[in-house]
């Protein structure tokens, strides 16, 4: 019976215990970040990086820049796709510095929403004569 392996496959792998025990799936993106280290209601140092995975609890990034290992953090990422195909987006994340791993961050989300980015009023214009 060609289906018998299969069900077999499909029973072990919903039994088996997952490695990765975190609540959030991840998801391997690679975008442009800056972040602002936030302490006492004001920026401390900022700079930029690149995410190296993303989930809804929060992010992993690589940077240049030595952070401390624990702290308030907010981080701009570009977003790849475009609000109505023409306005560009950015994904806010706010959260707490939970481990360092040499050059990489990872940051627990308290909060995240994604805001518009500025747009060129040329491509607007170029964008809206497309649509008629």
């Amino acid at each position: 019976m060609p289906t018998a392996p299969a069900l077999v496959q499909f029973a072990r792998m919903r039994d088996a215990r997952p490695t990765d025990a975190r609540a959030h799936r991840r998801y391997p993106i690679s975008l442009s970040v800056h972040y602002k280290l936030l302490g006492n209601g004001r920026v401390d140092l900022f700079g930029s990086g690149q995410t190296l995975n993303l989930s809804t609890g929060g992010a992993y990034f690589e940077c240049a820049d030595a952070l401390p290992a624990k702290g308030a953090i907010e981080l701009v990422m570009s977003w790849p796709f475009l609000l109505e195909g023409v306005c560009p987006l950015n994904l806010v994340m706010r959260g707490r510095i939970i481990r360092i791993d040499g050059r990489c961050i990872a940051v627990q989300a308290q909060h995240h929403e994604f805001r518009t980015a500025r747009v060129r009023f040329a491509d607007f214009a170029r964008s809206r004569s497309m649509i008629r």
